[in-house]
């Protein structure tokens, strides 16, 4: 099966591509510039103040982050002109592509229309309603999409039914909308390891299966798995690698996290995603510089 490559683009000043495969190292998405969680950002957002913004992409890309998530959902504000204006803020600072993030259809198609370049759209589920509102746009503007394998009845605790709706998922985004394979991105559905020991072994057991039904591409909230958990960065920067090594392709994660970073960087070296190790050389000797100066 050849590998399929993702092609996420900005073109804000200057060109900049990231390219998403199982032959290529693993995309950090950055997931900061969020308000879920964060109530002062909230209030910042809602007084107009988008400094913060500026900040989280600052500290996202002196991290490591390939792509920056931008998600404006907050209440009691306009989301759609809300998540344009941070798109633009986002792209003067950075030429980081960006992964439009709303469940609001309408702030889905401003972020789209203000966005230079070819994003990535985060997200849809197998609902056939949710298809029907968002795969046109993501057609329309030449974007690539995450798909979350769960329904309106259940988010399925079990890797047949997510496998099930994948399948779903990909027959209706390319039979009837004509959207290539390699720009749908499946989130395999990480689940939060304090409810239930075995969802980590579900969630890898999904990616497995679907890369070795379809050769898709996959990204996932990295930080689901431990929410709840004491010692979080251990668990997040022991379970990527894991993933890595079953098929994930990207994960939407703490990209100013050194402990996390670090370790799906040693994992792209061990599974020969780092010719020559050059990548993690290159990254240890600004390490030792930086704590030189």
């Amino acid at each position: 099966m050849p590998d399929l490559h993702t092609v996420l683009r900005s073109t804000a000043g200057t060109t900049r591509e990231v390219v998403l495969g199982h032959d290529k190292p693993f995309t950090i998405i950055g997931e900061r510039i969020n308000p879920t969680g964060r109530k002062l950002f909230q209030e910042q957002l809602r007084a107009g103040d988008l400094s913060a913004i500026e900040r989280d992409v600052g500290a996202q890309v002196a991290g490591g982050a390939d792509v920056l998530d931008v998600n404006m959902g907050v209440p009691l504000t306009d989301e759609p002109e809300l998540l344009a204006k941070a798109i633009r803020l986002v792209q003067s600072r950075t030429d980081l592509p960006i992964c439009i993030d709303s469940s609001v259809v309408e702030a889905l198609e401003a972020g789209l229309d203000a966005y230079q370049g070819r994003a990535l759209v985060n997200s849809i589920t197998a609902e056939d309603e949710r298809m029907e509102l968002i795969l046109p746009l993501v057609k329309r503007y030449d974007a690539a999409v995450i798909a979350l394998p769960n329904d309106a009845d259940e988010i399925p605790m079990g890797a047949d039914k997510r496998i099930e709706l994948v399948g779903k998922i990909v027959d209706v985004a390319t039979g009837t909308y004509g959207i290539a394979l390699e720009d749908i991105l499946i989130d395999p559905l990480a689940m939060p390891i304090g409810a239930d020991t075995q969802v980590v072994n579900t969630a890898l057991e999904t990616i497995l299966r679907i890369k070795h039904t379809w050769g898709l591409n996959m990204t996932l909230g990295a930080s689901n798995v431990s929410f709840g958990m004491p010692g979080r960065h251990v668990l997040g920067a022991t379970f990527l690698p894991m993933a890595m090594t079953a098929g994930l392709t990207s994960a939407i994660m703490d990209a100013r996290n050194p402990q996390i970073v670090e370790s799906v960087k040693a994992a792209d070296l061990l599974l020969g995603h780092d010719d020559w190790g050059m990548a993690w050389i290159a990254a240890h000797r600004a390490k030792q510089a930086a704590e030189a100066g």
